[in-house]
């Protein structure tokens, strides 16, 4: 089946490696070291008939050798091979280490062509990303970073399996089976995960960036090319428009994004291993852009309708157009379909279970009773991911979190950097039966992803949360009273304050819109994060 899976991508810095033999109508990359085209605003022009054309600036930074400080003595530590790819940045090749003999790949980015100084800070960016990540399995090892006067050479693991896309194609009707498709995924929620706990996103997620260590069938899965990647503070958003356009998610689009966007581009590499197609296509950019907001993807079509309900669940899940209510990289580790032999294998911390619990503590107490009310409607099936959570930070299997447990798991979230008091605050406000423990009721009330509830099954939401309503609206007239809060809560003293955040209407009462309204609401708001001088939509060249 012909699939085009190259497209116009909004880039920042690296270099282009055209397969010299890619199947009938789908450019390609070459497989080690790939990078993009960089475009700026100040190499463009228009013509007499209004086109656009870009030029390239060469030349070095205010006419200053550049210097990053790297090690300068790659020349008699490395042997330079064969050639893997280039483009307009500079070259990857194959390389031998002259202490072991090992080969090594080695990306080699030509100073000359650093004319702006966030070219500088891309290479900067990325070697940091790599030196972060380079101890998981499932990325590219990193070795070392060297200069001279005109390079900068990125030491790197040699991957000589192909890309993920060259195998996609190989395959019959270029589809997985599931299989095998499950585990591919789970390698590549892996790296979203531990991306993610370290405040990183990787932004260009696709096929042609995931590189097999070796040609065997069952060889690992490695994440490459981190030259969109970027580093964000809890709290914020990108607003610029990066990635490829078929894996691009609509948040991106709308300038408004963060590691969610990640697993959208999963689910999709997803979709597209199951049944061989794109779930997003147009002719053009734009059109494709169109697709991704407004269209749902297709389940109907033949191989559909033969591929499991789970995995078909599964996708629908990852291609959630609200980002709040996907599911997230460790959330997706613990779905049925792609746990490892049924069985949770190695699931990492979930961001967005550490982020529940920050923000449990910042709200009132009339929302942290309704969360309760709300935890008590869920039945225990419905709760694996947050049992593999759960089990993750318990780390003496005892049945229940400690402070130590609660210190060490909010510690992986790296950007966070809580002192203790904040820690023991987090622990008390959960801690319900103030036990100085939390158990796994009081964790599931503090970890609920309600907007996921509502998303993905919006007539279960409607009863949970009538429900959840029902268990403080005693006489089933349609209203939660200051009596009934009262009597239901065992609270004391006046309740009229805690009515306020979730009696919008002020007639004294709790209607059950309000208290939908009241679940839903989240005590923060994210902030937006400007684009960095240099992040631009580029056109394919």
């Amino acid at each position: 089946m012909g699939l085009c899976f190259s497209s116009p991508k909004a880039t920042r810095h690296g270099t282009n490696h055209p397969n010299p033999n890619p199947p009938p109508d789908i450019p390609k990359p070459q497989s080690q070291g790939k990078g993009r085209e960089k475009v700026c605003n100040q190499n463009k022009k228009k013509t007499k008939n209004n086109k656009t054309q870009w030029r390239h600036v060469g030349g070095t930074l205010f006419g200053k050798r550049i210097d990053f400080g790297y090690a300068r003595d790659f020349d008699n530590r490395y042997t330079i091979g064969k050639l893997l790819g280039h483009g307009q940045f500079g070259f990857t090749y194959a390389a031998t280490d002259n202490n072991n003999e090992d080969r090594v790949a080695v990306k080699r980015i030509d100073k000359a062509k650093m004319t702006q100084p966030i070219e500088i800070e891309d290479v900067k960016r990325e070697v940091k990303i790599l030196q972060a990540l380079g101890g998981h399995e499932n990325v590219v090892g990193f070795h070392n970073v060297f200069e001279d006067k005109n390079y900068v050479y990125i030491v790197m693991e040699l991957c000589e399996g192909g890309e993920l896309l060259d195998r996609i194609l190989s395959k019959k009707d270029s589809r997985y089976t599931e299989k095998d498709a499950a585990v591919v995924v789970r390698q590549m929620l892996k790296v979203a995960a531990e991306c993610h706990l370290r405040g990183l996103v990787h932004r260009d997620m696709k096929p042609e960036n995931f590189l097999f260590k070796s040609t065997e069938e069952n060889s690992s899965l490695k994440a490459t090319d981190f030259g969109l990647s970027d580093f964000i503070k809890p709290g914020m958003k990108f607003q610029d428009i990066v990635g490829s356009a078929y894996y691009v998610a609509p948040e991106v689009l709308k300038r408004r994004s963060g590691p969610e966007s990640d697993v959208w581009s999963i689910g999709v590499i997803t979709y597209i291993l199951l049944c061989g197609r794109r779930p997003f296509w147009d002719k053009t950019q734009n059109g494709i852009f169109n697709e991704v907001m407004r269209k749902k993807p297709d389940f109907e079509t033949t191989p559909w309708p033969t591929i499991s309900d789970g995995a078909k669940d599964f996708v629908k899940k990852l291609l959630v157009k609200e980002p709040r209510a996907r599911l997230t990289a460790a959330q997706a580790l613990s779905h049925s379909w792609v746990r490892e032999g049924g069985e949770a294998s190695e699931i990492p911390i979930d961001i967005s279970v550490l982020e529940n619990m920050r923000q449990f503590v910042k709200f009132s107490r009339l929302k942290q009773i309704a969360l309760k009310a709300l935890a008590t409607t869920i039945d225990e099936d419905e709760l694996d991911d947050l049992r593999d959570q759960f089990d993750a930070i318990d780390i003496d299997k005892n049945g229940s979190i400690s402070l130590e447990e609660m210190r060490q798991a909010l510690a992986k979230d790296l950007p966070w950097k809580l002192k203790d008091a904040r820690v023991a605050e987090i622990l008390q406000a959960i801690d319900s039966n103030t036990d100085g423990l939390v158990d796994f009721t009081e964790f599931v009330v503090a970890t609920l992803h309600v907007n996921q509830l509502e998303e993905h099954d919006s007539d279960k939401w409607e009863q949970r949360s009538r429900a959840a309503f029902e268990k403080f609206d005693v006489d089933r007239d349609g209203f939660i009273t200051p009596e009934e809060l009262r009597l239901q809560t065992g609270l004391k003293g006046s309740i009229e304050p805690l009515l306020e955040e979730a009696d919008v209407d002020k007639d004294g009462r709790i209607s059950i819109h309000e208290f939908r309204r009241l679940l839903r609401s989240a005590s923060l708001k994210p902030r937006t994060v400007k684009s960095p001088p240099g992040y631009q939509l580029s056109r394919k060249m």
